[in-house]
């Protein structure tokens, strides 16, 4: 079969390669072709464009690059209508991906499925109405989406959590090769690490690591202080903001294997918060954003949700600080970070919060998952065409 995915940015690239693996492997015919990177790119397929050119994040980034977002839709709309693929597969994203589920769908191209639903429970609830309409199968990831989408008469399919599922596969073997890593990167085994996780984007970093900085200096006689760089940032990106500081950088691609060394992270929301807690690391949420306090009375206006950290929304309780907008100081950081630095009741209390939404996340291998119920539903589609 033909599968035509589109995933805007590193955490999609992952997600959807470890998908395409599953899928080759129940399909001897299967054959790709994407937007993504290069996760994607190395599972095989024609890479039609990178996540690099889409990933803009912000009403101002948006604006600015617009011609080049609206011409990589055309682009996309034109190669899925002459490709003609039996299914085409959303990963996130929704700005792009529900658009081109329209546009699939008035042209009855092909079906459309959505892995990796998009967070309307957190704000654009009324995206539901494109969902009702454009795609066939929401794939979710979050368990508390199946009921929040049942109660909008929307049925979805939790698949398990994509992220669980890569962060036990690399727990099973972490101990291989830790000293190499901890050598590769002269990281010192007897001085314990705060790992600081600033975000994927420019803006993000540009708006968080300077706190972050500021925050652990005063650690930085006692811990080594260590910042996982992020796939597409170059290393003088972060240089403008470390320099004068005891820090640092990790090249991309040592995340898992930075919070498998840390005592602690400071830890900008995202997948990144969900990650931390699965590798057992206590944490704080940082996410500063210009004009804060006015950021803090909108998301009390826009956000349907009390939290923002996956942690926090799976657990439907706080198991983490979370330090939004104007709540983000170098001060509370630096307090927040020392309650759970040390072996005491509050970091005890969010280790083992972190075993009880393991448990909710469920242990079964999303992306296989995901996978057999993509191609059962294809083959009975097939089936059905053929009858």
């Amino acid at each position: 079969m033909k599968y035509y995915l589109i995933a805007g940015e590193a955490s999609g690239d992952l997600h959807a390669s470890n998908l395409m693996r599953e899928l080759k492997r129940l399909d001897g015919e299967a054959e790709f072709r994407f937007y993504g990177g290069g996760k994607m790119t190395a599972e095989g397929g024609t890479l039609v464009k990178h996540y690099r050119e889409l990933a803009y994040m912000g009403f101002i980034p948006v604006l600015a690059h617009l011609p080049q977002i609206l011409r990589n839709m055309r682009l996309c709309k034109a190669d899925i209508e002459g490709w003609k693929p039996d299914v085409v597969i959303l990963v996130d994203y929704p700005g792009f991906n529900l658009n081109i589920a329209k546009f699939v769908h008035e042209r009855g191209i092909c079906k459309v499925y959505y892995y990796i639903s998009p967070k309307i429970w957190a704000w654009k609830e009324y995206r539901i109405k494109n969902i009702r309409q454009d795609v066939d199968e929401l794939f979710s990831i979050l368990p508390f989406e199946e009921a929040w989408f049942a109660k909008r008469n929307y049925p979805v399919r939790y698949v398990g959590n994509p992220t669980a599922s890569e962060v036990r596969r690399f727990r099973e073997k972490a101990a291989i090769g830790n000293d190499d890593f901890l050598r590769h990167n002269l990281l010192s085994p007897h001085v314990p690490i705060i790992a600081l996780l600033c975000g994927s984007r420019r803006q993000e970093i540009k708006d968080n690591l300077p706190m972050m900085l500021e925050a652990t200096a005063p650690f930085a006689n006692d811990y080594q202080i260590v910042v996982a760089g992020a796939p597409s940032i170059e290393h003088d990106y972060y240089a403008r903001f470390t320099k004068g500081h005891r820090v640092k950088v990790l090249p991309a691609g040592w995340t898992y294997q930075l919070l498998y060394n840390a005592q602690a992270a400071l830890v900008t929301s995202g997948t990144a918060t969900l990650e931390t807690a699965m590798l057992r690391v206590p944490q704080v949420v940082c996410y500063a954003t210009p004009v804060g306090k006015c950021i803090s009375i909108l998301r009390s206006i826009v956000l349907k949700v009390k939290y923002i950290s996956l942690v926090n929304l799976i657990a439907d309780k706080e198991v983490v600080q979370e330090l939004v907008a104007d709540r983000m100081t170098v001060g509370n950081i630096r307090q927040c970070l020392s309650d759970i630095l040390q072996k005491n009741k509050v970091r005890k209390k969010m280790l083992d919060e972190y075993e009880m939404i393991d448990r909710l996340l469920g242990k079964e291998d999303a992306s296989e998952r995901a996978a057999r119920e993509m191609f059962t539903l294809l083959k009975k589609q097939d089936a059905a065409l053929n009858d």
